[in-house]
């Protein structure tokens, strides 16, 4: 067995991995503050992958930039603002006013909302597959011979970079801010939460909007990376970036990395030396086992029934 060809696909693996920890942060936030999936959240990812080729496409061919990091910036900071106004439109319009319902409406209201994003792409920016210029083309780091080597790109050190920097700011914003406590309070008991002053609503709305400017960090990187995207690119990653929650522990910020990762990893090496047709039915296969044998996921905990 070549350790060359091992170490190359545990670098794609570790790269798609924090891709999918980025976005499985959005399904278990919104689950663990009021217990529901958020099935419109890939396409969320998906409406950042088209807001990043619209800001190179003003920035470069409109204004006719060409510094690549200012652009790269703006670029981010931009998509995150506009990604999370959508996150906050699927939370006013999907969610609150079906909170009180039973929990099959939201569902169903998230999956039409899904819908209505991906018709709306499709409608206004056409079904043919975009593309952006490649701003990141260094050369590649090599590691081993001419003829049998690793190689990690600037992009995908970039990604692993962002991603886990990502996750490191949310988490210290959970455990260590004001708004972290709240977040926490309301995840516990939000009628008590409501009692004690905290505005359960404005801090629902706020999770939505944490959750899809991690889609949108998560959507720039990817668009830059890949240079390709359609509408349609959303379903495929937000099922697997919910299956990377559930594999974690669905709750668990730690565990939406954790899932990520252990996905990423799983499928690259299923796709480098079994078949790279068969990878998404060997990720599903993966989150049956675990459903089985540790329904919570690896980090999550058992629900307990409040009495």
């Amino acid at each position: 067995m070549d350790w060359m060809i091992i170490l190359q696909q545990l670098v794609n693996g570790l790269t798609l991995g924090a891709i999918y920890g980025l976005i499985a942060v959005g399904y278990t936030m919104v689950y663990g503050i009021i217990g529901m999936i958020n099935f419109a959240h890939g396409d969320i990812y998906m409406v950042s992958a088209y807001l990043t080729a619209i800001c190179i496409a003003v920035f470069m061919s409109w204004w006719g930039w060409t510094f690549v990091p200012l652009i790269l910036v703006l670029t981010l900071i931009v998509v995150i603002l506009f990604t999370s106004l959508y996150g906050w439109v699927v939370e006013r319009v999907a969610y609150r006013p079906l909170r009180g319902s039973q929990r099959l409406a939201p569902l169903i209201s998230a999956i039409g909302m899904s819908l209505v994003l991906q018709n709306y792409v499709q409608i206004s920016q056409s079904a043919r597959t975009q593309g952006v210029p490649s701003l990141i083309s260094g050369h590649p780091l090599r590691i081993g011979s001419e003829q049998n080597f690793v190689q990690i790109t600037e992009m995908q050190i970039l990604i692993v970079i962002v991603a886990f920097l990502s996750m490191a700011v949310l988490s210290y914003i959970i455990q260590a801010t004001a708004l972290g406590r709240a977040c926490r309070a309301t995840q516990q008991d939000r009628v008590m939460a409501s009692i004690l002053g905290i505005n359960t609503d404005k801090i629902i709305s706020i999770v939505f909007i944490i959750g899809a400017a991690s889609a949108a960090v998560a959507g720039v990187l990817v668009t830059l990376n890949y240079g390709t995207f359609d509408f349609f690119i959303g379903f495929v990653t937000g099922i697997k970036a919910f299956t990377a929650a559930v594999l974690g522990g669905i709750g668990s910020l730690p565990g939406a990395m954790l899932g990520g990762l252990i996905l990423g990893l799983a499928e690259s090496l299923f796709s480098g030396f079994v078949n790279t047709d068969y990878k998404d039915v060997f990720a599903f296969a993966l989150l049956v086992l675990v459903l089985i044998f540790r329904p919570s996921g690896l980090l999550g905990k058992p629900e307990v029934e409040k009495v």
